[in-house]
């Protein structure tokens, strides 16, 4: 079937509909840009604040690495420490520091002979 013609009247209304249709579409078209500019917007904002979150967790858990890291070594110069506090206690204990220079520089009291005997057994 043809399409049918219809002749548009030019008249007041028509000039004012027109207008309205006009004004309309230009709403529409604005309001499509401002969502359009407002979801851009959020989409980097939230990139953004992931971006962030994501290198923040990251730094969270190198300082958490770091900071057993730490503790470990805290614990073990503790313990170094109380093993120099228990050595400094028998350095100031004469009879341990004579013990030590006879056992290991061959130190003797007055009248005593020292014989240095071969650690390892005779092969005989």
């Amino acid at each position: 079937m043809a399409e049918k013609q219809v002749t548009r009247l030019e008249s007041n209304y028509m000039k004012q509909y027109d207008t309205y249709v006009a004004r309309q579409q230009r709403k529409k078209k604005r309001l499509f840009r401002r969502l359009a500019l407002f979801t851009v917007l959020t989409l980097v904002i939230m990139g953004s604040m992931l971006t962030y979150h994501f290198k923040q967790q990251a730094t969270y858990n190198e300082k958490l690495e770091r900071m057993e890291e730490l503790q470990e070594q805290k614990i073990a110069l503790e313990n170094q420490e109380k093993n120099l506090k228990e050595e400094i206690e028998l350095l100031n204990n004469e009879e341990y520091v004579l013990q030590i220079a006879r056992t290991n520089y061959f130190f003797s009291k007055e009248g005593e002979i020292i014989f240095k005997l071969p650690e390892e057994d005779p092969s005989y």
